[in-house]
């Protein structure tokens, strides 16, 4: 399954969860919802992924953690905020380039309306493998 296609079914679920649970809730509960509703489609998720980076061949093992990496291909980022700022792009765009991953989704579940709260990000230098 590509990426397209799991962030398809990423879309589908967290409009499920949002028509459910309604906005301002924390993270932490989207979170627990969207996992649920992701294994029930089948998908593996992993939540609160830790990646590593190396600095000067230091290898700092927790670096960061993804909120969801959802079949090893899309990383999602939730927020339950007023709106993003230019942070979260350049954030998401970090953890894609450094788990060397293609896609990402910011999903913000503070909004009326879920699709005033999802942004697709790109990862443009995905290196070779």
């Amino acid at each position: 399954m590509d990426e397209n296609v799991i962030s398809e079914i990423i879309i589908e679920c967290a409009i499920k969860v949002h028509k459910t649970l309604g906005p301002g809730l924390f993270e932490s509960v989207y979170e627990k919802a969207l996992d649920y509703e992701l294994r029930k489609k089948g998908l593996k998720v992993d939540k609160q992924v830790p990646i590593a980076i190396n600095y000067e061949n230091i290898v700092f093992e927790e670096a960061f953690k993804a909120d969801l990496i959802v079949n090893d291909k899309v990383i999602v980022e939730l927020k339950s905020i007023k709106n993003f700022e230019h942070v979260h792009f350049k954030q998401i765009l970090t953890y894609l380039r450094l788990a060397k991953k293609k896609l990402g989704l910011l999903i913000n579940f503070n909004k009326e309306l879920l699709k005033d709260g999802l942004k697709r990000v790109v990862n443009g230098n995905i290196e070779k493998e």
